[in-house]
């Protein structure tokens, strides 16, 4: 479920035009707020998914739009600095304002209960028509609490993604679940993965002996305005970026212990998009992150096209694949003393065989 303001100490939640998205009765709420407020203005508390996907849709309808959120840049749970500063730049072309590094302090509402301002932390006031609030989520677990075992904030599941009992399955947002790519529990909030484990928990309901555990690779994907970009699994570790933040196509990996642990990329295509998904699950080995940058989409595009060996290491089955530093010259000389070698072995053996 969404976080109320209230839960932060603050009231107005229930002003007609302060807008939230927890379910399809929101969404149709927010759309007939929107339509009123057509050519007006409109403050989005946080720079989250909802946020950043609520922005662009307000702006679409002819609105203006002023975002608000503490963080010092938009997505900040996911983006790098030099990734979401493209994106605000965007925004910004699109007429979208952002007040950064402050909170929401209060409203205020005028006699027929709407709120007419935002009033911030740091003292500024937002003359309003609307607000929407996308401030996070956290799942409703209440029902449980004492029956399930939880853990992460939500219901602790297996790798068939059953709860403690193992009559009730856990889903979605709600599940936290063994990321078998990461070896860790994780709870992941989006709607790719709520997709999945929900197909996955029918089919272990249904054919229990016929399906193995859920092997999930994180995805998180956006489409707003002209843009669309999708990333695959952790974004932890060095950070390597690569393609034209000028442009319209451009990516980052996380490479984390020696290994590819994660992927993002705006602009793609469809092969483009699997390619880095592909990269991605297989964590090639990655000794030279400059390399790594030089080849940018290629690599993930190389490694996606070549069926990789796997070798088992430490009791684990792990790509075969090394990306270090640039042996062209080393294996253009190889290549020479090798045919040097064989054609003195061929001339040889040819002055024996006339012997002969």
């Amino acid at each position: 479920m969404a976080l109320k303001l209230e839960e932060f100490g603050l009231s107005g939640s229930d002003a007609e035009n302060v807008c939230y998205l927890r379910d399809l009765a929101d969404a149709n709420r927010l759309v007939n707020v929107m339509k009123s407020c057509s050519g007006g203005n409109a403050v989005v508390i946080g720079g989250g998914y909802i946020g950043m996907e609520c922005a662009a849709s307000l702006v679409i309808n002819k609105i203006n739009v002023t975002m608000v959120f503490p963080e010092a840049h938009c997505m900040a749970r996911l983006f790098t600095p030099k990734i979401a500063s493209y994106y605000e730049e965007y925004y910004k072309s699109k007429g979208v304002k952002f007040v950064k590094g402050t909170v929401l302090s209060s409203f205020d509402v005028d006699s027929n209960g709407k709120v007419v301002a935002v009033n911030l932390r740091d003292g500024n006031r937002l003359p309003t028509d609307m607000v929407v609030v996308g401030i996070g989520i956290r799942p409703n677990t209440s029902l449980f609490e004492g029956q399930l075992t939880l853990e992460k904030g939500g219901i602790k599941v297996t790798g068939r993604l059953q709860s403690s009992n193992s009559s009730v399955y856990a889903v979605g947002d709600v599940a936290a679940f063994p990321l078998k790519l990461l070896g860790e529990t994780r709870r992941l909030e989006h709607v790719d993965s709520a997709r999945k484990s929900a197909k996955h928990a029918v089919a272990a309901i249904m054919e229990p002996d016929k399906t193995d555990k859920f092997d999930y690779l994180p995805f998180f994907y956006s489409r707003v305005f002209t843009l669309s970009w999708q990333f695959y699994g952790d974004n932890v570790g060095e950070v390597v970026h690569y393609g034209n933040f000028s442009g319209t196509t451009f990516g980052a990996y996380w490479v984390n212990k020696g290994r590819l642990v994660g992927s993002f990329l705006e602009g793609g295509t469809k092969e483009e998009y699997e390619a880095i998904a592909k990269a991605t699950r297989l964590q090639p080995v990655v000794e030279d992150l400059a390399e790594l940058e030089t080849q940018g989409l290629g690599f993930a595009l190389a490694v996606s096209q070549k069926p990789l060996p796997s070798t088992p290491v430490d009791g684990k089955t792990v790509p075969g694949l090394v990306l270090g530093k640039s042996l062209y010259p080393l294996h253009a000389t190889a290549g020479v003393i090798l045919a040097a070698s064989i054609a003195a072995f061929a001339y040889w053996y040819g002055r024996r065989r006339r012997r002969w």
